[in-house]
């Protein structure tokens, strides 16, 4: 049996409200969330202001300096403060109520 943790990183359209990419991985790496973040600009176009939260995988130059490098404006979480990141934290309970809890 499998045993271990899988991860999911989400990119949420805050004015739609719809999931525009996301990703699945066993490690939660900045170079995966970085490639799925470039796989979702591929298709989606490129975001104005990108949101995340403080982990260190967001926190890192190899994730931070490639979005700087293209004009997108960083946004960042406090510590400690779910609604500033309410829409994916919405999203990451539907999914746990709907489909992982059941």
């Amino acid at each position: 049996m499998f045993r271990g943790f899988v991860y999911m990183f989400a990119i949420i359209d805050v004015y739609s409200r719809r999931i525009v990419g996301w990703s699945i991985s066993n490690t939660m790496s900045m170079e995966w969330c970085r490639e799925t973040l470039s796989d979702t600009m591929r298709t989606e176009g490129q975001p104005e202001i990108f949101n995340t939260d403080q982990g260190s995988q967001f926190t890192s130059p190899g994730f931070v300096n490639p979005l700087l490098e293209k004009g997108i404006q960083i946004s960042m979480d406090e510590k400690g403060r779910a609604l500033d990141n309410v829409f994916i934290k919405r999203f990451w309970r539907s999914l746990k109520q709907e489909y992982i809890y059941i």
